[in-house]
C-alpha cells in the first residue's frame, strides 16, 4: 500500500512520530503544501498514485 502524506505546515514532533506508525511497512510519498508556489498539477498526480492519502494540518 502506497500512502501521501500531504504537510499544510512543517510537521512537529508527534506528528512526525504519527507519520512514522502509520506509515510502517508501507511505501510513503510526501508532498509540502508550505512552499510559495505548491506545484498542484504534481499532488494531483501524487494523490492518484497512492491508494490512502493523509493531510496533516
Amino acid at each position: 500500500m502506497k500512502i501521501l502524506h500531504v504537510y499544510r505546515s512543517e510537521p512537529d514532533e508527534t506528528t512526525k512520530k504519527l507519520v512514522e506508525i502509520v506509515s510502517r511497512d508501507r511505501e510513503v510519498d510526501t508532498f509540502n503544501l508550505n512552499v510559495e508556489n505548491p506545484d498542484y498539477a504534481q499532488l494531483v498526480d501524487k494523490i492518484m498514485a497512492a491508494d490512502k492519502t493523509i493531510s496533516w494540518w
